[in-house]
């Protein structure tokens, strides 16, 4: 572990409409907000008993914002606010941006201005990450830009450079934030990390590398673009990230590494897409490119756990996966990139105990369970609604809109919030107006 050193000055530009006399918030975020990456607790789970079902672009759309370019960031919901990142074609203005969640209208943008055109896929417009909030703060990583903290009002709290992302298909890792700490997993590129930052300071708190980074002598396809989660493992909470080659179980505090598990290599490269799914005391994760899935059942685990831990491994004729799963008591639901199929697999075995072909395709968002269905989006923007059932495949609705869209919606307040390329809808079957920011 070690400290950052090098710092980079950036020039951070303020738009926005949001009345200047506003008090800033200072509550929690409360039960309905849906505040990171794959909402609450990162398991793209939501508790609220009911979300609308059926859709179209003339049907249960409150509202439809359009957006300046293509993103596969996802939206957050927080204290009357939806939130998502994005920026323009060639990645020199990267930028928060903030709509009141009643109208969709824009409160505030914030934009930092980079001086150079970084390497990405086609497929990877910058500001893939999703930003993350307390409910008083909100934080967002602009890869090479840095990692930068607002408060709900847009003004800057503080921002710190982790370094240089250097990667031909870009980069994506969300911040998620736990105890007053931000957590964010650095790469791909040369340098692969974990980083904690303190939450009202913006101080780094600790920094670990991880080795066997992607470089010009490596020919080999390396790279982790997930989201770490946290997970309380024999009374205590663990920081778990996915990287290129093994699982990482880190301490909050400190930023040791409390143990490993090896297996998501292949022969086709060092890749993960999808971020790490808690089904109870099992931990399951997915290689992308084709590559292994494994678990790992979670409590005693220290140092290499390969041996003692992993419950299984598949590793030949596995589908392309991006978008992350969710656990549904002792299985696993899962929409994969290619083939365009859903599944639903069994934590402890592995088994698949059914798969079935989406009819509009492919699938980069990750999977929902909320108001006791599955929502699964695909590529065209038209989202599944479907029974957890582990025994069939049981559809119950399908709801296009017809755009490009690779981000996973966010479910809060009833309303489901979906970012295609080319707008931010607000999904909504109430009559009565939302909680106003």
């Amino acid at each position: 572990m070690k400290a950052l050193s090098k710092t980079r000055p950036c020039v951070w530009i303020a738009v926005g409409t949001l009345c200047a006399t506003m008090v800033a918030m200072t509550a929690p975020a409360v039960a309905a907000d849906w505040p990171q990456f794959r909402g609450p607790g990162g398991r793209g789970v939501s508790t609220e008993p009911e979300f609308p079902v059926r859709w179209d672009r003339r049907t249960n759309v409150r509202w439809r914002t359009p957006l300046p370019g293509p993103g596969n960031g996802s939206p957050i919901a927080v204290r009357g606010r939806v939130l998502l990142n994005q920026a323009n074609k060639d990645g020199t203005r990267r930028s928060l941006m903030c709509f009141d969640r009643r109208d969709g209208k824009l409160l505030w943008e914030r934009t930092v201005a980079f001086d150079r055109v970084e390497k990405t896929h086609q497929t990877n417009p910058y500001e893939s990450p999703t930003p993350a909030s307390d409910g008083t703060r909100v934080v967002t990583w602009h890869g090479s830009a840095g990692l930068f903290c607002y408060d709900l009002n847009g003004d800057l709290q503080w921002q710190i450079d982790l370094g240089d992302v250097h990667h031909i298909w870009g980069y994506a890792s969300s911040p998620i934030i736990h105890d007053g700490r931000v957590f964010q997993q650095f790469g791909p590129g040369v340098e692969t990390f974990m980083a904690a930052v303190d939450l009202k300071t913006g101080k780094l708190l600790w920094k670990t590398d991880e080795p066997g980074g992607a470089n010009d002598r490596n020919p080999r396809m390396v790279g982790s673009f997930g989201t770490p989660v946290i997970v309380e493992v024999d009374g205590r909470p663990q920081l778990i990230a996915a990287m290129p080659t093994r699982v990482v179980a880190y301490d909050p505090d400190t930023g040791a590494i409390l143990w490993t598990c090896r297996g998501l290599s292949s022969p086709r490269g060092d890749l993960v897409y999808t971020s790490p799914v808690v089904a109870g005391d099992i931990l399951i994760v997915m290689a992308g490119y084709k590559g292994p899935a494994m678990a790992i059942r979670l409590g005693g685990n220290r140092g290499d756990v390969t041996k003692t831990h992993r419950l299984w491994i598949t590793e030949d004729g596995q589908p392309q996966r991006i978008g992350s799963g969710v656990a549904v008591g002792p299985f696993v639901y899962i929409a994969n990139a290619g083939p365009g199929i859903i599944q639903c697999l069994e934590a402890a075995t592995g088994k698949v105990r059914w798969q079935a072909r989406m009819p509009g395709g492919n699938a980069w968002a990750s999977m929902i369970y909320a108001g006791g269905l599955l929502y699964s989006t695909d590529q065209s923007a038209t989202t599944y609604v479907y029974k957890a059932d582990p025994d069939a495949f049981r559809l119950v609705a399908t709801n296009a809109l017809n755009e490009p869209c690779n981000a996973t919606p966010a479910f809060s307040d009833g309303e489901i919030f979906i970012r295609t390329h080319a707008a931010l809808y607000c999904i909504s079957g109430k009559s009565r107006t939302p909680t106003a920011p």
